[in-house]
Order: structure tokens, then C-alpha cells, then sequence
């Protein structure tokens, strides 16, 4: 990996330029930064997500998730590097079959709401999407290996579920999108 920062304000990229783990520098409009801010943006937000009240086992998982997140980082910053190991997605899956297994089925399309944590998984939620369309574009430009993708896909999955989950977690229930379709459809059985 590269070397470790030892002060913030280097100047180095007043030109435009980032530097990469391998010590090349590409623009810091190139895909590859795309990637790797988004990735970090979503980090944030998950720390966010962190401060609020949580279930033990829904804290220790996006701590984990957070360090995960870390790796793919490192791994988007060190073209043909591989950082983020095998048993990350699987860990994804086996959250994801755990906190499936304990809802009910969806009726309807949610909204992003409800309690304040469930809204916040929500917004988690929407940048592992953008993070992973950013990789999608990398991978497109540049040969990759597909976990990256694969990972942000399967956390998108796992934070929509914990969004379901976290609004149970008070007694509460998914905010349906009331369907003026459905409505109609429902005044005419």
C-alpha cells in the first residue's frame, strides 16, 4: 500500500490532480476518484447511521461494514490491487438471510422514512447505489475484479433491509407509498 499520510495539506492536488496508492497521479474528475469518494462518502454515512440507537448486532455489522469499506477503498486506489477479501460478501449474505427471515413481506413500495435511523439507512442505501454505478463505469474503463461491485450491490440490499428492520425496532412498520393507481384499483373490487 502506499505510505501513510503524515500531514493533511500537501498542495499536491491544487492542480486538479489526486495521487493513488501506487503513487500515480490521475485527475480528480477520472473514474477512479469518482469511485473512491463515493465509497468513502458512504462510509460517512454509515458512521452517521452509527450514532443513532441501534441493536447490538445491527452496530457490530456496519462497524464491520465500515472497516469492509475501508478495504474496497484501498483496493479502488491501487489499480489491479485486490484488498476486500472473499468472506466480506459472504457475510453480507448471511446478514441479509438473517435480517430477511424476520419481516414480513412487502405489501407495497416503501418511501424512505420512519424513524430517524431507518431514514438514515435509507440515505446509506442510495450512495451504496451511486458507489456502486461509479464502479460499474471503473470496471467498464478499466479490467477489475467484480467484487467491488458485488459488495455495494449486496450492501445496498442488506442497508434497505435494516432500514425495515430499524423502523420494527420501536414498535414500528414500513412507510407505505400510497399508489393512486392501487387506491383506484382497490375502490373498484
Amino acid at each position: 500500500m502506499g505510505n501513510r499520510l503524515t500531514q493533511i495539506a500537501t498542495r499536491t492536488g491544487d492542480d486538479g490532480t489526486t495521487g493513488l496508492g501506487d503513487n500515480t497521479r490521475v485527475s480528480k474528475n477520472s473514474r477512479r476518484p469518482h469511485a473512491m469518494g463515493d465509497v468513502d462518502e458512504l462510509n460517512s454515512h454509515i458512521g452517521l447511521l452509527l450514532c443513532e440507537p441501534l441493536p447490538s448486532s445491527v452496530r457490530e455489522l456496519l462497524i464491520d461494514v465500515q472497516h469492509q469499506l475501508f478495504n474496497l477503498g484501498g483496493e479502488l486506489s491501487i489499480p489491479g490491487f485486490a484488498l476486500l477479501k472473499d468472506d466480506a460478501l459472504l457475510q453480507l449474505d448471511q446478514a441479509l438471510a438473517h435480517y430477511n427471515a424476520q419481516l414480513p413481506r412487502l405489501q407495497e413500495f416503501i418511501l424512505p422514512a420512519g424513524t430517524r435511523a431507518a431514514a438514515q439507512a435509507h440515505v446509506c442505501r442510495t450512495v451504496a447505489r451511486r458507489a456502486e454505478r461509479a464502479v460499474v463505469a471503473l470496471q467498464e474503463a478499466e479490467p477489475m475484479r467484480p467484487a467491488p461491485r458485488q459488495y455495494l450491490n449486496r450492501l445496498s440490499d442488506l442497508l434497505f433491509v435494516l432500514a425495515r428492520v430499524l423502523n420494527r425496532m420501536e414498535g414500528g412498520d414500513d412507510v407505505y407509498w400510497k399508489s393512486e393507481r392501487l387506491a383506484r384499483q382497490d375502490a373498484t373490487e
